[in-house]
């Protein structure tokens, strides 16, 4: 028996990006009001077996997050300021992905670091009480720049569409024919959302980094950086389980706050964002039907 494959996907400029087993699909809302589809086969390293091999797929989901996602934004804004398809070129990409991830950096693991060893340490000597200041930090600076960039217009619609495409993977998921009305039912949160997984990284950085005790600050930084990764595997995994065992009541307890956070990163949608994701989902779907259904190629011999 095969096993089940979890479709998601993420908000882009004016529209949606699915994922599905084989291929990606967007959708975008253009200028005329018309949607643009696109569809886009996946690279082998995103349908490969480390793909599935625990620790692993964290790693490489993050990396098909970074590199697909930051495409489908590029191509997206193409097509919804009507701007003519141009081939996006490497140093471009990499140079956003790279300046993505030290922002980041920076930002969630560099400044809680330095602010609580210059501004807190002095004051106290347990290491252990360090790192829960430190990570606590961590978590408000995370709460507050999503509160703050979602006071930004553009971004308000970014997670409209956000919450649009939880609500189709939600329905689909379900069981539900996928139209408008149907979508409107259920909820913009759902479990395997990003932002639950990045709630995740920061809570379960709080324990890594308290093994570590309180080494010298060069130490520190060069572990907030190396660390990443791990931490992201250890955060992927968390958030798999708890999203296989979602009947549980404890497991619902844990997820809770990523949950609840998803309230800062999606928005209602209209009708016209619903169509948006439900179209991307139905043609990645078509898409990696047709490619199953297709017979082997023929071998010359």
């Amino acid at each position: 028996m095969a096993k089940p494959f979890y479709h998601g996907g993420q908000a882009i400029i004016e529209g949606v990006m699915m994922r599905g087993r084989e291929n990606i699909a967007i959708a975008v809302r253009r200028p005329d009001g018309k949607l643009a589809v696109e569809t886009q086969p996946l690279a082998s390293l995103y349908k490969s077996r480390l793909r599935q091999t625990p620790f692993v797929r964290g790693i490489i989901i993050l990396i098909e997050a970074l590199v697909l996602g930051t495409q489908a934004l590029f191509r997206s804004a193409q097509i919804a300021s009507a701007e003519e398809e141009e081939e996006i070129s490497s140093g471009l990409l990499w140079g956003t992905i790279a300046l993505g991830i030290g922002f980041a950096i920076a930002l969630f693991f560099l400044a809680p670091l330095l602010l609580t060893r210059y501004f807190v340490d002095p004051y106290i000597t347990s290491a252990l009480v360090s790192n829960l200041i430190e990570g606590s930090l961590r978590i408000v600076i995370f709460v507050v720049y999503l509160k703050l960039i979602g006071l930004i217009p553009d971004i308000k619609t970014t997670f409209a569409y956000h919450g649009a495409e939880h609500k189709v993977v939600n329905a689909y998921e379900a069981g539900i024919p996928l139209d408008v009305e149907n979508v409107k039912n259920y909820s913009t949160a759902h479990t395997r959302c990003g932002t639950s997984f990045l709630l995740a990284v920061l809570v379960i950085a709080i324990i890594v980094f308290a093994l570590l005790g309180r080494p010298p600050m060069w130490i520190s930084i060069l572990s907030r950086i190396i660390l990443i990764p791990v931490i992201a595997a250890l955060g992927y995994e968390v958030v798999r389980l708890g999203t296989t065992h979602v009947n549980n009541i404890l497991v619902r307890a844990f997820l809770a706050p990523g949950l609840a956070l998803q309230g800062l990163t999606t928005r209602e949608p209209d009708d016209k964002q619903m169509e948006a994701a439900i179209s991307a989902l139905q043609k990645v779907i078509e898409v990696d039907d047709s490619k199953q259904n297709q017979p082997p190629e023929s071998e010359e011999t």
